[in-house]
């Protein structure tokens, strides 16, 4: 896989987290354990596409 398809794929992933913290988030009973383990996974992608635009 290409840089760039992979960049577009942890973008895509980045995303579909958004969307499952949104509900989580939005839930009568929000689960914070699970809401919390989505925010480490957003973070790791976001600091790999980081490090991917700066090689």
């Amino acid at each position: 896989m290409g840089q760039d398809a992979r960049k577009d794929a942890l973008q895509f992933r980045h995303a579909e987290l958004e969307d499952r913290l949104d509900n989580e988030i939005t839930h009568p009973s929000r689960d914070t354990a699970a809401i919390a383990e989505i925010k480490r996974q957003k973070l790791r992608i976001k600091d790999e596409i980081a490090r991917m635009g700066t090689s």
